[in-house]
């Protein structure tokens, strides 16, 4: 029931998150003549960004399944592509990207893949997707002034506070990895603190879940210090891959044949985006993403700048969006269909055959 409850209240916030976007977005805009100068866009330029964001898709399921393989566990690539695909679904949709993880580990488990390593190796892949944005965002504040100077005056203070956020993200979980006993005395005390004020019932069970949570974060210490190779080519794989994402916005650019501004800038400008709305609590950064890039690229796109908006984005999050949710209902069909295959093996009955091309086969 309160899964249930969850679900249709994130369903209802997505929806009125979504509603507002669009109004804020088109409201007075002159829809013809927007969809006028998509017309005029070069496709030529737009359809490599479809393969773009497989790419960003498939790049985080090249690094579970080598992480996997590290840890002695052998799995199929196309699995790991439906569970990077199931991740980025519930990330796209839920706030703050809270429900990538747990539905990563739902399809995980379905492949006999024990949940604490799947906790540990979504905990890196966590900490590395945070820090490859942090370490954008420092290289900016450090050695782009001028950029900054440049492009980002009027929105300094929420890319300012997005960095701040990531920093505070990577650090409290790098804290937990590497001190959980420090954590766990913190956190037991502070659980101690809110049932001494009522303000939640006491409760053992949330004191041995707790525990349990402590002893993943140990276990991710343990694997980073002992597979530091894996991590260094996990990060220039997430490297590949938010370069990939962010890209699509230079495409987006070239597509509309502008000229005069760089196009490293452009794809850091997005990176700039990504970097400010990544911890906000909001599906996508839906909202928040189309306020940004319709100011901080109106020098960029001048006359084509809401167009060049609805392209990037809905190339970037929508299309990641759809790819991603069409691959989470292949994974839904097949682990149900494997499900009933296998209890008809069981109960006796032939289980039905497939080709070698198809998602069955040794698990």
């Amino acid at each position: 029931m309160r899964s249930g409850k969850k679900i249709i209240w994130n369903a209802f916030f997505l929806a009125l998150v979504f509603g507002l976007t669009l109004y804020g977005v088109f409201h007075g805009e002159d829809l013809g003549a927007m969809m006028d100068a998509i017309r005029e866009a070069d496709i030529r330029w737009l359809v490599p960004c479809v393969a773009l964001v497989l790419f960003f898709i498939w790049g985080e399921s090249i690094i579970l399944w080598h992480m996997l393989t590290s840890y002695g566990i052998r799995t199929r690539k196309r699995s790991c592509f439906l569970f990077s695909s199931a991740g980025f679904f519930f990330s796209c949709i839920t706030p703050s990207a809270s429900g990538g993880q747990p539905m990563q580990v739902y399809y995980m488990k379905k492949e006999k893949i024990p949940v604490p390593v799947a906790a540990v190796i979504l905990m890196v892949v966590t900490i590395t997707y945070k820090l490859v944005l942090v370490l954008i965002g420092g290289g900016i504040v450090l050695f782009g002034r001028g950029f900054m100077h440049r492009y980002l005056e009027g929105i300094l203070p929420v890319f300012w506070l997005g960095i701040l956020l990531n920093v505070f993200c990577v650090a409290f979980m790098t804290v937990l990895v590497f001190c959980p006993a420090l954590t766990e005395s913190i956190l037991q005390k502070g659980l101690a603190w809110l049932e001494r004020m009522h303000f939640l019932r006491r409760r053992e069970q949330r004191a041995r879940k707790l525990g349990k949570s402590m002893e993943a974060y140990q276990d991710t210490a343990l694997y980073l210090k002992e597979h530091k190779f894996v991590i260094i080519r996990v990060m220039l794989i997430t490297c590949l891959q938010r370069l990939a994402l962010f890209s699509v916005t230079g495409l987006v650019y070239l597509a509309f044949g502008r000229q005069g501004t760089p196009l490293w800038d452009v794809v850091l400008l997005q990176a700039v985006i990504s970097v400010s709305v990544d911890m906000l609590p909001l599906p996508g950064g839906m909202g928040i993403s189309e306020a940004l890039f319709m100011n901080i690229f109106a020098p960029v796109f001048g006359t084509v700048l809401l167009p060049a908006m609805v392209l990037s984005r809905g190339l970037g999050y929508y299309g990641e969006l759809l790819i991603s949710a069409f691959f989470t209902v292949v994974a839904q069909l097949y682990y149900t269909f494997r499900r009933e295959d296998r209890g008809k093996a069981a109960a006796g009955e032939p289980e039905q055959q497939t080709g070698a091309d198809g998602f069955r086969g040794t698990d």
